[in-house]
Formats: C-alpha cells, structure tokens, sequence
C-alpha cells in the first residue's frame, strides 16, 4: 500500500507539471489569438470589396480578347487546391476539419488536381495521400506580411495562364469566433461573374486598355484573398488551440483532484492497517 501512495503521488506530480505547460500554452494562444483576431476582422472588408469589383467587373459585356488570361473561363479537367493549415497540432479538431473538407472538395475530381500546401499538416496528409504536391510553404510567422504568400499566387496564376489547371480553389479555416472555425472552399480562379440586374450590366471604358488595368488588378486579387484565407487560418489556428489548451487544464487539474482523493484514501487505508498491527500485536504480548 506504500508503494502504492508512492506511485500516485508521482502520478499527481506529473499531471500538475503537465497543467502548468497547457496552461502556459493557453495563455500564448490566447495572447497571440487577439492580434490574429485583429488581423483577420481588419482585412475581411478589403478582401471582401475586391472580390465584389472583381466578380461585377467578370459580369459585365466584354470582348474575350480583352480580358486578361486570368479572367478566360474554360472547361474545368484539372484542379489546383491551395491548402491551407497549420504547422502544430493541439488545435482540437480544427486540423482534422479542415482535411476532411479539402478530401470531401477532391474526392470527385478522380485525381486530376494539384496541391500547394501551406503548412505541415496539409502536406502530411497530401503526401500520404498520394496526391500531387507541386509546392510546399511552412514555418509561416503568426503575423504574416503579404510578400510571404506571393509566390504562392504566382505558382497558382502561372499554372492557370499556362493551362496546367482549369481552376484554382483555396481551402482554409474561416474564423467565426473563438469557439467556433468553419472550413470553407473558395474558388479564386475563374473569378465567378456576379448576379447583376440588366440595367446593371452597362459595361466599362477602360483606360488605357482593359487588358492593362485587369491585368494589375486581378494579380493583386489573388494574392489579397490567399492573404486574407491566411490571416484566417492563423486566428482559428489561435482560437482552436486556446480552447483545446484550456480544457486540457480544466480536464488535468480534475484528474488531480480526483488521484489525490484516491491517494488519501490509500494513505488512511495504510495508517489503518498500521494501527490494527501495532493493536495486534500489543494484544498478543498481553495475552
């Protein structure tokens, strides 16, 4: 029974010492969710205003001549996917949430798609897969600028102008709030052509020419909402793992609460079988 207090309280030792390190976690996850948090809310309205320009500008009457290779439409073979995910795992179910919603995209496509992933458990599970992973980006900092995913845009544009794919989708996690992250499919590539009234579509004078001016704008569009996908990610990466840290604590700090009652309880067992020894034995040296 000695050994057996021994053992728990080296038991208890262990999940105290392993409460203060997701503690400890929580609180970083908590402080760097904020910025990220920030981050992601300040961005959405730009992203989401260019993305509104661009769909009305894909609706209006044009010449295909006139628009630039990144606006042509054509039938859709093969996919190109930029994945989107953290580096570390402790983050509950958001990495799980997010492959399992990038499998559920690709599964009807039969293996005509291609893959840059940002971050290592995306490139895990492709790689396992067995998926084409024609690019890697990791160890992306939690306050990203944006020339750390311009050559991801570029990758993804050249291999729509070139032809290599038909269609470029972007998968990540959008930030809800703290308890709540949605993964979503986003298509960048053809730019989708806005529902517009007839009176709407008027059509545009472009100066100097629409090929120039769409030229710079739609580059800029790409990288602005992988941008923005990014700086989602990073604030439900945050939120995820704060959540999951905490209730890693609150679920520690129960098991010890419930391995010391276990350890006084053999402690009383063993000082009363102590006492009925000693009472024993003095019993016998009377009798």
């Amino acid at each position: 029974m000695v050994e057996s207090v021994r053992q728990l309280r080296r038991r208890i030792r262990s999940v105290e010492n392993t409460a203060k390190i997701t503690q400890a976690m929580s609180m970083i996850a908590a402080s760097k969710m904020r910025r990220a948090q920030e981050a992601a809310l300040l961005s959405r309205p730009y992203s989401v205003g260019l993305s509104a320009l661009l769909a009305n500008l894909a609706a209006q009457p044009h010449d295909e001549d006139d628009l630039p290779p990144t606006l042509r439409t054509r039938e859709v073979k093969k996919t190109e996917i930029i994945l989107i995910t953290p580096d570390r795992g402790m983050t509950g179910g958001l990495n799980s949430n997010i492959l399992r919603t990038a499998a559920e995209f690709v599964a009807p496509l039969g293996g005509e798609f291609s893959v840059l992933a940002v971050g290592k458990k995306g490139r895990d599970f492709m790689v396992r897969a067995g998926a084409n992973v024609r690019a890697v980006f990791t160890d992306i900092s939690d306050r990203p600028s944006i020339t750390e995913i311009t050559p991801v845009a570029q990758l993804a544009m050249n291999a729509y102008m070139n032809g290599e794919t038909d269609s470029v989708h972007v998968v990540y996690a959008d930030y809800v709030n703290t308890a709540v992250q949605r993964p979503v499919v986003q298509q960048l590539l053809p730019v989708i052509p806005a529902q517009l009234r007839p009176q709407d579509a008027v059509g545009y004078i472009y100066e100097p020419n629409p090929l120039e001016v769409l030229g710079q704008l739609v580059p800029r569009f790409i990288e602005i909402q992988i941008f923005h996908a990014l700086l989602e990610n990073i604030a439900s990466e945050q939120s995820a793992r704060m959540v999951a840290m905490r209730a890693a604590t609150d679920n520690a700090n129960e098991m010890i609460s419930d391995l010391t009652l276990v350890m006084n309880k053999a402690r009383q067992e063993s000082i009363t079988a102590e006492l009925l020894d000693i009472v024993g034995g003095a019993a016998a040296v009377e009798a």
